[in-house]
């Protein structure tokens, strides 16, 4: 079967069969189809789009093409969670402890940053020693005796993605409904998840900008995961700012580990990280209602066990044992801290929030392109929330940087990222939950 004729079918609109997108999945894994190929047809899906059927193919498609995990020895559920990428969005570090204090068992599988927003791994991959490609008896291991590992896709898991994933970050078709759909899902159940919750974001730092566009994700992979038997929910969550006051890699860390001990928790995010710990507590029947599952959250977040159930995660893959003691003397620093003084009084009515993700990759926190090495040190803290009222001169932002250019750089970035005015409408954070 050729390539270029599956490429063309779909260029034209026509729906794949079973078997062309198994060939095409094949292609990608084993390289006989080129890169020029890969984008061409992620382009063809962009602008086409799939039927369902086509979206649950591809998804177990890409999933089949390595290992998928089989978790017979646990004495907990196997849940995890996955987010549609945002700036300031570090609770995957969080969620994944909490989750395991409370008696789940988390192997979460991540991934780079895409574009203008974060990525898990290279967050973890801040932390000295942290190994995020284990082998899978390692994984397992850690998973087991821990509660929850936060590593990448090996070249077992879900290979096939791995390679899309990457050349979809640099070609414009990472917002594709069924692209998206079937690269989380594909490395989801090669995990071998029991249950799933989505944490889909919309809005200016969103990938998917409008509610309606989220909406529309979040019902299909609802969709796909329930003809695979997986149950899943999807909260809808606002990402028309930074989640966090902190965006960067080191500094996402350093952000996490003050909300799990308690010494600093931006409100925004620990009401997202909360909701979706107590979804997957929900889901998994480690809870039966939203109301129980929220309390047992919080508890392991006050009580400490979080923070300890981190902390092990960490030393089990390689980083240091005292992390959470001492992450000052562990994780990099950048050579300058600047700020970024408002040009006028008022309050914070607009943040353009993709642009605050941009000016972090232009400070080499992000990738131009795959081959990008990622500096860890650099990023932004004590990011205003919209509607703070500020003073001209005042800091809304500090930038991390290693040279002056960069930081003045990225300053002018954020001075044109946020706009000063009257005080603009509070909105949730969440907005909905949609259960598969």
């Amino acid at each position: 079967m050729l390539i270029a004729e599956i490429i063309r079918k779909k260029r034209d609109g026509a729906t794949l069969s079973t078997e062309e997108i198994s060939a095409m999945v094949n292609g990608i894994q084993d390289g006989s189809a080129s890169e020029g190929q890969v984008a061409a047809f992620a382009m063809a899906v962009f602008f086409q789009g799939m039927q369902p059927k086509e979206a649950a193919q591809l998804t177990l498609s890409m999933r089949d093409s390595g290992d998928v995990f089989k978790w017979q020895d646990l004495p907990g559920p196997v849940v995890d969670k996955h987010s549609t990428g945002g700036v300031g969005d570090n609770v995957s570090l969080m969620l994944a402890p909490i989750v395991a204090a409370c008696g789940g068992y988390v192997p979460m599988i991540s991934g780079r940053g895409l574009g203008h927003t974060g990525g898990t791994l290279d967050k973890m991959e801040a932390v000295p020693g942290y190994s995020v490609t284990p082998d899978n008896e390692k994984f397992a291991k850690v998973v087991k005796e821990v509660g929850c590992a936060v590593i990448g896709q090996t070249a077992n898991l879900a290979p096939a993605d791995k390679r899309f994933y990457g050349i979809r970050d640099v070609t414009a078709t990472v917002e594709s409904i069924p692209l998206i759909t079937a690269s989380i899902l594909s490395k989801k159940l090669s995990a071998g998840l029991e249950s799933l919750v989505m944490d889909v974001k919309f809005g200016n730092g969103a990938f998917m900008g409008s509610y309606e566009e989220a909406e529309n994700l979040a019902l299909s992979i609802t969709r796909v995961a329930r003809s695979a038997d997986l149950p899943c929910h999807a909260l809808l969550t606002d990402m028309n700012q930074p989640l966090a006051s902190a965006a960067g890699n080191a500094i996402e860390v350093v952000n996490a580990i003050e909300f799990l001990t308690g010494a600093h928790r931006d409100p925004r995010l620990e009401d997202v990280t909360l909701a979706l710990c107590a979804e997957m507590l929900l889901t998994s029947g480690l809870q039966s209602d939203r109301s129980a599952a929220m309390s047992a959250v919080t508890k392991a977040l006050t009580n400490g066990k979080a923070a300890e159930v981190f902390s092990k995660m960490v030393h089990a893959l390689g980083g240091p044992s005292d992390i959470v003691e001492n992450y000052e003397t562990h994780l990099p620093k950048p050579k300058m801290v600047i700020p970024v003084p408002a040009p006028a009084a008022g309050a914070i009515s607009v943040i353009n929030t993709r642009e605050v993700g941009l000016a972090v990759v232009e400070l080499g926190g992000g990738r131009r392109v795959a081959s990008d090495l990622v500096n860890p040190a650099v990023g932004l803290t004590g990011l205003l929330d919209l509607g703070v009222s500020v003073e001209k001169g005042d800091p809304i932002a500090l930038v991390h940087a290693d040279d002056a250019a960069s930081a003045e750089a990225a300053k002018q970035q954020i001075l044109s990222a946020y706009e000063i005015g009257d005080v603009p409408k509070s909105t949730p954070v969440l907005r909905n939950i949609i259960e598969g």
